[in-house]
């Protein structure tokens, strides 16, 4: 059964949705996605994720500044989709753009909604220490992830989970569950839930004020925000003048003054315990085991890290 689409989304998030809706053989009359931007040592104009992967499906691109103006919202309507799919894209869509698609625009979320709307979800997930989330399948309204759901599936968070790789985890989940949800939206079997007015929680953007380590909080809150930023933006902490990622981290044995490198396994003592930087990464260097850091640089226990 295939559907004429039109896909919707921006970084590397979306690509395997992409990649599964084209797989699957439905048709896909065009890609949205945000526009180039300068990025690198060389400033030069960058694709996203998405528009690369359209480009090598051969499929027509569109990079629009707004979908608010009346020639957009009529070219958008002219392709006479299905369904729009929508995943990280990016801009607000409008209410003639929601309603123009037949079946609606739905989209994946990486939390199990209400709870992490917003821009951040996965990082803010493993941050606030939650056990487990998930994906949800949504079918879009005009509020901030309020529409409402479509599909949910759970996924546990292990302890030492990182961000980068629930990220993966959700991102290969989401487009399974959004293959899914347009079967039973094109059967008529899809069943629309209203979110809970309870357990709303909003997942802001990371700030650059969050990322330095404070070593005086206990050590789970420590590796929480460790893997919570892993591998980006980094959370950070510094020896002396050189500027260090810490990239995994798991919980370490001692205890001593917030700040302190109790051994030669670059454990670190926090408020309440103390956790064992696992990988790292230097200025300007490839991520590394730690073992091959404390190899250039001599740590002795008992150096203060700020």
């Amino acid at each position: 059964m295939s559907l004429r689409l039109i896909f919707m989304g921006t970084p590397d998030f979306a690509v395997p949705t992409l990649l599964e809706l084209a797989a699957r053989g439905h048709d896909i009359v065009t890609v949205y996605t945000r526009a180039p931007r300068l990025a690198g040592r060389g400033l030069e104009l960058q694709p996203t994720p998405v528009e690369r992967e359209a480009r090598r499906l051969s499929l027509p691109i569109h990079t629009l500044q707004t979908l608010k103006d009346a020639a957009a919202q009529h070219a958008f309507s002219a392709h006479g989709a299905d369904a729009a799919v929508v995943v990280a894209y990016g801009l607000l869509l409008p209410k003639p753009i929601l309603d123009a698609p037949r079946l609606g625009c739905f989209n994946v979320h990486a939390s199990l909604l209400p709870r992490w709307r917003g821009a951040a979800p996965i990082n803010r997930a493993i941050l606030a220490g939650d056990p487990e989330t998930g994906v949800t399948i949504m079918k879009m309204d005009e509020g901030l992830d309020t529409g409402p759901i479509a599909m949910q599936e759970p996924i546990a968070i292990a302890p030492d989970l990182t961000a980068g790789e629930l990220h993966d985890a959700l991102a290969r989940l989401g487009a399974d569950l959004m293959l899914r949800a347009l079967a039973a939206a094109e059967r008529g079997s899809l069943q629309l839930t209203p979110q809970p007015q309870t357990g709303v929680t909003y997942a802001e953007k990371i700030s650059n004020s969050e990322t330095r380590l404070d070593w005086t909080k206990p050590w789970k809150e420590v590796h929480d925000r460790i893997r919570g930023l892993s591998p980006f933006p980094g959370a950070w902490f510094e020896i002396g003048d050189l500027r260090v990622k810490a990239l995994r981290s798991t919980k370490g044995e001692g205890r001593g003054t917030p700040g302190t490198v109790l051994d030669s396994n670059l454990t670190i003592a926090c408020g309440d315990g103390a956790v064992r930087l696992s990988h790292v990464q230097r200025a300007g260097k490839q991520p590394m085991a730690s073992e091959e850091f404390l190899r250039g640089m001599q740590i002795k226990t008992g150096t203060r890290v700020n």
